[in-house]
């Protein structure tokens, strides 16, 4: 596995920043910790709360193949998902395309930039909500952590070198190895989007269908109600659970086997 070093810091703007700043000085497999940041962002630059008992992380890597980035998005993802259930006990689930779920409700969101010129960067930001018992009222009824699932504190020390650590396999052995799909295997098999109704919303609009699959792009495939199949870039994805018999005929029909 490839050597990896963990800085901490108390307080920053933005471990993501923070990331870029060092792989202008060269450095790369790198794990940028704080305890708090100030002007912490997700997905479209969306303000994300970042106080503390949370573990906000940021992975500065510097990898042969930037055509596929979105898989380590992927992995990062399955790394949260196992050390969660390693420390924990708790099995969460995936969202498309980059959140960690318990039982509908957000526990970690995953934020992969690219840093491209002479030499080539990549950034995977990881926020997941541990020990916070209290939320900002805008996200309340969405959001939740270890400690309200669990009635317990955890590490935060702990989790970051499970994930880290679980990352950087996953990055050795498959992604630099060019060995796509087993990250893919391994990331549906924990995803919930799957094999659901779904309503997609872009820029533009919203899209209803059934997510049938995940093409080696990481882009979403959704059935429409004309039968016919799109590929879904990127979009906000609200999953609605619907009883089978309220289900549209089109979507009765569509079966989807997660391996």
């Amino acid at each position: 596995m490839i050597y990896h070093k963990i800085q901490h810091f108390k307080s920053l703007a933005s471990t993501q920043d923070k990331a870029k700043e060092l792989a202008k000085r060269g450095l790369s497999n790198v794990v940028i910790v704080a305890d708090f940041q100030t002007k912490g962002r997700g997905r479209f630059n969306r303000k994300w709360h970042s106080a503390k008992e949370g573990l906000w992380m940021s992975i500065l890597l510097k990898p042969n193949n930037i055509e596929n980035i979105s898989y380590l998005t992927f992995a990062a993802a399955i790394a949260v998902v196992d050390s969660i259930k390693k420390i924990a006990n708790l099995n969460t689930s995936i969202k498309w395309p980059n959140d960690v779920h318990y039982l509908k409700k957000k526990l970690c969101g995953i934020l992969t930039e690219g840093i491209f010129g002479k030499d080539n960067y990549v950034v995977v930001g990881i926020g997941l909500n541990v020990n916070q018992i209290k939320f900002p009222e805008e996200i309340r009824d969405t959001a939740t952590s270890l400690i309200i699932i669990k009635n317990k504190e955890y590490s935060l020390t702990k989790l970051t070198k499970n994930i880290a650590d679980k990352f950087f396999h996953l990055y050795t052995n498959y992604y630099n190895k060019h060995k796509l799909v087993t990250i893919l295997k391994l990331w549906k098999k924990h995803c919930s989007t799957l094999n659901k109704y779904v309503i997609v919303t872009t820029k533009t609009k919203k899209i209803r269908g059934k997510a049938i699959n995940v093409d080696g792009d990481c882009n979403l495939l959704i059935k429409l109600k004309n039968g016919n199949v799109m590929k879904i870039t990127e979009g906000d994805i609200n999953v609605k659970y619907y009883p089978n018999h309220y289900l549209p005929k089109y979507l009765k029909k569509t079966q989807f086997n997660p391996i």
